[in-house]
């Protein structure tokens, strides 16, 4: 997912000073690195970087210097994936559902209704499932940190109707990311999805090719989704968030020392961004909705019912295996 239109220019992230972009000189430290995004400077997660890369050049005492590349500077999100396992890119924060590509289990947080609220979530990634989903990804060459940082959960816009039950998704067509678990759980509601790239959304939405789409607020916000679409139907129907990844080689040549200091200050980062976010997404809806959008919250217990009834979570659980989602259900209601 890319913010890569506007920045975000919120007073929730406003608040948050945004320091010029650090680039120590290389001969001046002993192991430099690249940090990249796909996020625009301004938004939090990269404003929480740029505080932990100093804080890192300084605990260090100038060992360790890491340059931050946001806004997609070194390529598209399987790009930057791709130059990681390379060991060109040290650090970048990236979706478990780009992930799955190499590793099919990554996506497993994106099963569609599993989380009611961030207390489900934290509990779950923070604990044995988020232990579990680190453990497949390192045999893919990846070192992950234990803290991932928060993309929010997304909701659901119309142009036509709000979204208060699963009927209100018989046929109606929605643009969803090229990616099989969201295509699979609209279809399993009754809905017609096409896969279609972000920056490609707006045009769909605006021409009527789809009804609408699905996404976190600020997302919703920055692209201007609000001025081709009226409602917002706020259904969590799904959680992501960005895994912050290592090369695996590149980081075990680092001294444990310098292990030490470097994930702590990650980690504490990906705390401070997770509560950026939450105040941001508070802000966002009454930002929403005075440019004209109407919010309404349907109970989503009837959603997940009809996922059951036709079979998407009996689905997912299969391809994710028996392990995966005995864990992921440890912290969620029964799904399968």
């Amino acid at each position: 997912m890319k913010l890569t239109r506007r920045t975000l220019g919120l007073s929730a992230a406003a608040t948050l000073a945004a320091p010029a972009l650090l680039a120590w000189p290389a001969d001046a430290a002993e192991f430099n690195y690249k940090f990249a995004t796909n996020q625009p400077l301004t938004h939090p997660s990269n404003i929480r970087a740029q505080e932990c890369i100093k804080r890192i050049e300084e605990q260090s005492h100038g060992r360790i210097a890491i340059q931050l590349f946001p806004n997609n500077q070194l390529g598209g999100d399987t790009q930057m994936l791709t130059q990681v396992r390379a060991g060109t890119i040290m650090f970048f924060p990236v979706s478990g559902l780009i992930i799955q590509m190499i590793v099919p289990t990554a996506g497993a947080n994106g099963v569609g209704f599993a989380f009611k609220d961030y207390h489900e979530v934290w509990a779950a990634m923070d604990g044995a499932f988020g232990t579990y989903l680190r453990g497949q990804m390192a045999g893919a060459g990846l070192y992950v940190f234990p803290k991932i940082w928060d993309n929010g959960f997304r909701q659901v816009t119309s142009s036509t109707r709000p979204i208060n039950t699963p009927a209100d998704f018989k046929g109606f067509k929605i643009r969803v990311p090229v990616m099989p678990l969201e295509v699979s759980m609209f279809e399993a509601l009754g809905a017609a999805p096409t896969g279609i790239n972000i920056n490609e959304a707006y045009s769909a939405l605006q021409t009527k090719l789809v009804d609408g789409e699905e996404n976190p607020l600020s997302i919703i916000y920055n692209w201007k989704f609000y001025e081709v679409q009226k409602y917002v139907s706020v259904t969590n129907h799904m959680w992501d968030g960005f895994w912050l990844i290592s090369n695996r080689r590149a980081w075990e040549k680092l001294p444990k020392d310098m292990q030490e200091i470097v994930q702590r200050n990650m980690d504490q980062a990906a705390l401070d961004q997770r509560g950026d976010i939450r105040k941001l997404n508070d802000n966002l809806q009454g930002q929403l909705q005075k440019l004209g959008m109407v919010f309404n919250n349907p109970d989503t217990t009837p959603f997940r019912a009809m996922l059951q009834k036709n079979n998407y979570y009996a689905k997912w659980k299969k391809e994710f295996g028996s392990e995966c989602w005995g864990l992921l259900e440890k912290y969620t209601a029964k799904l399968a």
